[in-house]
């Protein structure tokens, strides 16, 4: 065996699981591009995965395998700069136990980011959030569950995994009422709820009963709902919301989706940005900028307050001596 398969394991067993204490879906991200790089190396050298040494996975090498995901696999420049993440990390983990490879990992390390443009979030107004919860059929069991589900969603701006990941629990309906979470990089987040979520929360939970370790939106046979389940319950939702709000059909309403419609409902009020991405769980505040890009109505009060180009220009003034020379310089 060579030496880059005990590094490797150690990396995930000693520096993701036990030092960083990684998430499950953190592990997972880690886990698929390793293995999609080893696989493309074995198959571009012709040997065996568990013979591949570390120098073998060489600045070209890793080049090619990028280029391999955007041309062949159809990923996305996003998608092509996580998995170069996920390869720093692993080549800064094993530059510490083979220095021997130092010149290797430098390369491998230098390869840059691809630079990508920005697409503006997509979210829901508020009329088609009501709409989309309205169209939730209360009928059924899974029906109250989904609308309870999706209430929490639009209102808190949970995560998917947080949100499918909630126990009984985590949600607290008395004075101050709040939902507790764990989220991304193991961080423990408190929400506040709001009197109509409350109430929901409070009708489902006393339909559903259980445990207090019991997920709080199981599925039919007591299971946590997954997050693909989630994301179809969703689709389906927001398919019979077109019906009476059609600006939703140009919408792909996902768990995402409610999340920046959280966050915008939030901005809209006048919350301040820094407070905004404490409720997200944004470990810098710069990620909630987005929003305030993706906002016209604040982007027009701005333009409001600024003066028109009309307007009747003032007379000119030379600027004092003292500030003219620096300005000539």
């Amino acid at each position: 065996m060579s030496r880059l398969a005990p590094t490797m394991k150690a990396f995930f067993t000693d520096r993701l699981i036990r030092e960083r204490n990684s998430s499950p879906n953190t592990i997972a991200a880690y886990r698929d591009t390793m293995r999609l790089l080893l696989r493309f190396a074995s198959e571009q050298l012709k040997v065996e995965p568990s013979r591949l040494e570390i120098g073998d996975l060489d600045a070209p090498l890793i080049g090619r395998f990028l280029d391999h995901l955007e041309q062949e696999r159809g990923c996305s420049p996003r998608t092509r700069n996580q998995r170069l993440t996920s390869i720093r990390g692993l080549y800064r983990y094993a530059a510490r136990r083979h220095p021997e490879h130092a010149a290797v990992i430098e390369r491998v390390l230098a390869i840059p980011p691809k630079r990508h443009g920005k697409t503006l979030i997509t979210f829901l107004t508020s009329e088609e959030t009501d709409a989309l919860i309205d169209a939730v059929d209360v009928s059924t069991w899974t029906g109250r569950r989904d609308r309870a589900m999706l209430m929490l969603a639009a209102q808190t701006g949970l995560r998917a995994s947080e949100l499918v990941g909630l126990t009984i629990a985590d949600v607290h309906l008395g004075t101050g009422a709040h939902v507790n979470c764990i989220g991304k990089g193991r961080k423990q987040r408190i929400t506040p709820l709001t009197t109509t979520t409350t109430r929901m929360l409070r009708a489902w939970l006393s339909e559903r009963g259980g445990h207090l370790g019991e997920p709080l939106f199981p599925t039919s046979q007591g299971r946590p709902l997954s997050r693909d389940a989630l994301e179809q319950r969703l689709a389906k939702h927001a398919a019979a919301a077109t019906e009476v709000c059609s600006s939703i059909r140009g919408k792909k309403v996902t768990p995402h989706v409610l999340r920046h419609t959280a966050a915008m409902r939030l901005l809209k009020a006048g919350i301040d940005t820094t407070v905004i991405a404490l409720w997200l769980g944004h470990e810098q505040v710069e990620t909630t900028q987005v929003y305030v890009h993706a906002d016209l109505a604040i982007k027009e009060q701005a333009f409001a307050r600024t003066a028109g180009v009309d307007g009747t220009p003032g007379r000119y003034r030379p600027a004092a001596p003292l500030l003219a020379f620096p300005q000539a310089l």
